[in-house]
C-alpha cells in the first residue's frame, strides 16, 4: 500500500529516548559519585561491604553506558540495510547490563569469602552514616528510572533501574553487616563480609531475571493481552471494517510492530478496501500506542 499518512513514529521514538537518555545521564553521573564515596569511606573505615558495594557502583556506570548507547541507535530509522531498524539494540542492551549485574554477584561472592575466612579490624563506625546516605540516593534514582522506563517503554532503563536497587540492597546489606560487627564485638568482625555475600544473592537473582526479560524480548514474546486489545478496538474503530481476524504485535525497542487482517465488505471494489486499509494503518500509527510499522491484509467478508 501507498504511504499516506504523515504521521512519524520515530519522531516520537527519538523524543522518548532523549528522555530515556536524560535519566540515564543522571543515574551516571550519581553512581560515579557514590561509588568514589563508597570505596573512600571502607578503605578508611575498614569496611569490605562499603567497598564492594563501591565496586557495584563502577559497575552501575558502565550498565548506564551500555544504556545510552542502546536507546540511541534503538532509534535509528529503517533503511535499505536495517529494514525494520535497530530497536532490538534496545533489549540487548538490557541483557549486557543483567550479565555485569551477574558477573559482579560472582565477583564480590568470591571476594566475601576470602574477606570472611581472612580475620581482619572491625569496620567503622562513621561507615554506617554514609551507608544510610547512599541508600536513600539510590532508592530516589531507581525510582526515578523505573518510571521513567516504563513510561517510555524501555528494557534496557528499567534494567538499569534495578541496577540501583540491587545497589541500594547490597548497602542496606553492608549496614545491617557493619551494625552487628559494631555491636558483636571481636567475635563478629568479618559479619560485614557475610552481609556482603548475602547481598550477592540478591544481585545475582535481579541479574537472571532482567536476562530473561531482554531474552524474551528478542525471541518476540507476545506483548500483554492488553496492548493487543487496544490495538483492535483501534482498528474496529475505522470506518469499512467489519471484523478482524488475526492481530500480532510484537516489540521492537521501545515501540511495536503490528501485522493485522481487516475484513472488509466483499462486495467492495478493490480501491475500496484498500482505502480502509490504509485508514487502518494511519490509525495505529497516530495511536498514543507506540506502533512504529503496520502491516494490514484485507480480506473480503
Amino acid at each position: 500500500m501507498a504511504q499516506r499518512t504523515q504521521t512519524d513514529p520515530y519522531r516520537d521514538l527519538a523524543a522518548a529516548a532523549r528522555r530515556g537518555s536524560r535519566a540515564a545521564v543522571a543515574g551516571l553521573l550519581v553512581s560515579a559519585v557514590l561509588a568514589a564515596i563508597k570505596i573512600s569511606a571502607g578503605v578508611i573505615g575498614n569496611a569490605y561491604a562499603l567497598i564492594a558495594d563501591g565496586v557495584e557502583s563502577i559497575l552501575d556506570v558502565f550498565g548506564a553506558l551500555v544504556v545510552l548507547g542502546s536507546l540511541r541507535l534503538s532509534t535509528t530509522r529503517p533503511n535499505e540495510r536495517y529494514p525494520f531498524g535497530l530497536g532490538r539494540v534496545e533489549p540487548l542492551g538490557g541483557i549486557i547490563v543483567s550479565l555485569v549485574l551477574l558477573s559482579a554477584a560472582v565477583g564480590i561472592a568470591i571476594e566475601s569469602i576470602r574477606e570472611i575466612r581472612m580475620p581482619h579490624h572491625a569496620p567503622a563506625a562513621f561507615t554506617l552514616v554514609v551507608l544510610v546516605g547512599i541508600v536513600l540516593a539510590k532508592e530516589l534514582l531507581f525510582r526515578r528510572l523505573l518510571g521513567t522506563g516504563a513510561e517510555i517503554g524501555s528494557s534496557a532503563l528499567s534494567a538499569d533501574a534495578w541496577h540501583h536497587r540491587s545497589d541500594a540492597l547490597t548497602s542496606l546489606a553492608a549496614f545491617v553487616g557493619i551494625s552487628v560487627a559494631l555491636v558483636g564485638g571481636p567475635r563478629y568482625e568479618s559479619a560485614d563480609a557475610w552481609a556482603a555475600l548475602a547481598a550477592c544473592l540478591v544481585i545475582a537473582f535481579n541479574g537472571v531475571r532482567l536476562f530473561y526479560a531482554g531474552i524474551v524480548e528478542v525471541l518476540d514474546v507476545a506483548p500483554p493481552k492488553a496492548l493487543e486489545e487496544e490495538v483492535r478496538e483501534v482498528a474496529l474503530a475505522v470506518l469499512g471494517v467489519r471484523r478482524l481476524d488475526k492481530c500480532r504485535v510484537r516489540k521492537s525497542g521501545m515501540g511495536y510492530f503490528v501485522d493485522i487482517q481487516v475484513v472488509v465488505d466483499g462486495e467492495s471494489t478493490v480501491r475500496e478496501g484498500h482505502r480502509v486499509g490504509h485508514d487502518v494503518k494511519d490509525a495505529l500509527l497516530a495511536s498514543k500506542l507506540g506502533v512504529l510499522d503496520v502491516a494490514v491484509h484485507v480480506e473480503p467478508d
